[in-house]
Parts: structure tokens; C-alpha cells; sequence
């Protein structure tokens, strides 16, 4: 499965035009200069790093995994806005700043572990004056080819979404812990500032014949010529009346089921990572 999404992103990637591989280059790093700041904050202050461990050791399992989606949400965003993808989700403000310390503390303890296990099996009281030493190899080790080419600036992002991704996978990622167990498939509804940002048209002749509708699809009622009615980014077009009740309960077009954006968190990386896939052309199982 790491594999798999590793080439998913990496395809995606080779689809950029050079201007919009450029954009993303520069999105990222200094995304990740907002990342390392953080988590050296966190790390040179004890008083920052025991208000973080402590906010840490008292989430949950699903509360870790919730905060690892939405971290791995704010990585899935640069890379579809570099390819003028225009329904993203109303989700895409930063994260709190308690948050974004307790996540990249977390995955700098994740790699700690998985590069020298034994660091932690001392005190936690020694945690934060290993981890400030091994963050300054770390960062004195990369920082040599880092400004020299995008593939410096790029394969820790990509390590860190791949890792983001299977954790939230592997830990019931899109339905099961944020439900509550409920099945896959369930209706959900988009996200209010989503459904703000829909179009009023007035209806022609001519508009709704392009647009293959002479009826809203969900009343069976016709469009009176004259009259606003709502358009979807897909371009459909429907009754308000009829349209908000339905995106209430359901992101999806009527129609065609395009999907818009949504408040849940694992809904929505499910639905950015399906528009990834598909604008690499490779078929996943």
C-alpha cells in the first residue's frame, strides 16, 4: 500500500506543467520551513515541549488519528491547488498552532523511533535534549541538498504524506473511527461554505439545453425560463428549493455524483485522494 500511494503521488507529480511543479516546489518549502520552526519550538523550550507532550499523552487513539488526518489534509492541498483544481475544501485553513506542535512532535517521534528506538526508552524527562540533537542532525544532514534541486524539497514531503496516509489507513482512516463504527458509504453531507459558494443563474433556453437539463432532475419539475436556479461546479443546474435540502444530507451532484467538498475530515481526504488517482490515470484497486 505505501508503494502504491508513493507512485500515485510521484505520477501526479510527473503530470506538472514546469510553471506549476515550480509553484508547488515553493508552497512546500515553505511549508515545511513552518513545520521545522514549530517543531524547533517545541524542542528549545521545556516548558513548550512539556505543554505539547503532556497535550499528546492525553489524546486518545481516534483524537491522534483525527489530528494526523487533518495535518495530512493541510499536506493534500498544495498539491491539487498547483493544478488549478478549484473545489477544495472549505477545510483548508491551517491548523491551530497547539495542534500543529502536538502533530509534528508526534511524527518526529514516529521517525525517531523507527531510526533509533532506544532514544526513547530512556526517561522522558531526557526526551526533549535527544530529540533537539537528533532534529539538528537531521536537519544539518538534509540542509546540503535541499536548495539544489526540487527532489530535495520534495521527497520528505512526500515521505511525510505516504507515512501520514498509511497511518490513517491503517488506523480506520475515512468512516470507521470518525462514525463510530457506522459502515462505509454512508450519506454526507457538504460543507455549508461549499454550498455558499454555489452559483445563482438565471435560466435561458439555450443555457439549459447546453446543459442537457429542461427539468431539475430532483422535483421532475420544469425550470421556469427567467428565474435563478442553482448551478453546480459540474454544471447542472437545479431548484434551490430542491438543491440545499439535498446537499444537506448528501456531497454529491444528482446527476452525475461529482463531489463537493465536505466538513468531515476523513470523507475529504478520501475525496482529494480519488481526484489525485484519477488525474494519474492509474487504475487502483
Amino acid at each position: 500500500m505505501e508503494e502504491e500511494n508513493t507512485t500515485i503521488i510521484m505520477t501526479s507529480l510527473a503530470t506538472l506543467s514546469p510553471s506549476h511543479l515550480t509553484n508547488l516546489t515553493h508552497s512546500i518549502l515553505s511549508l515545511s520551513h513552518h513545520h521545522r520552526r514549530r517543531l524547533a519550538a517545541v524542542l528549545s523550550s521545556p516548558t513548550l515541549f512539556s505543554l505539547t507532550l503532556r497535550h499528546l499523552l492525553s489524546l486518545s487513539l481516534p483524537q491522534k488519528t483525527l489530528l494526523i488526518a487533518n495535518h495530512l489534509l493541510s499536506l493534500l492541498h498544495p498539491l491539487l491547488l498547483h493544478r488549478n483544481h478549484h473545489s477544495l475544501s472549505s477545510s483548508a485553513s491551517a491548523m491551530k498552532l497547539r495542534d500543529l506542535d502536538a502533530v509534528v512532535l508526534l511524527l518526529f517521534l514516529c521517525e525517531t523511533h523507527q531510526l533509533d528506538p532506544d532514544v526513547l526508552e530512556a526517561s522522558a524527562d531526557n526526551w526533549r535534549e535527544m530529540l533537539g540533537k537528533m532534529c539538528s542532525d537531521l536537519m544539518l544532514n538534509n540542509i546540503s541538498g535541499l536548495w539544489t534541486c526540487d527532489a530535495g524539497i520534495l521527497m520528505p514531503y512526500i515521505e511525510t504524506l505516504v507515512r501520514c496516509k498509511r497511518f490513517v489507513d491503517i488506523m480506520g482512516g475515512y468512516n470507521h473511527l470518525r462514525r463510530g463504527g457506522e459502515k462505509e458509504g454512508c450519506e454526507i453531507p457538504a460543507a455549508r461554505a461549499a454550498v455558499v459558494a454555489l452559483r445563482a443563474v438565471q435560466v435561458l433556453n439555450s443555457a439549459a439545453s447546453n446543459a442537457g437539463e429542461v427539468e431539475c432532475v430532483i422535483c421532475k419539475e420544469d425550470m421556469s425560463e427567467g428565474r435563478d436556479v442553482c448551478e453546480m461546479p459540474c454544471q447542472h443546474l437545479f431548484h434551490w428549493k430542491c438543491i440545499l435540502p439535498w446537499l444537506s444530507k448528501k456531497n454529491t451532484c444528482p446527476s452525475c455524483r461529482f463531489q463537493l467538498p465536505t466538513d468531515d475530515v476523513f470523507s475529504e481526504i478520501q475525496r482529494l485522494w480519488e481526484i489525485l488517482v484519477k488525474t494519474t490515470g492509474l487504475h487502483v484497486a
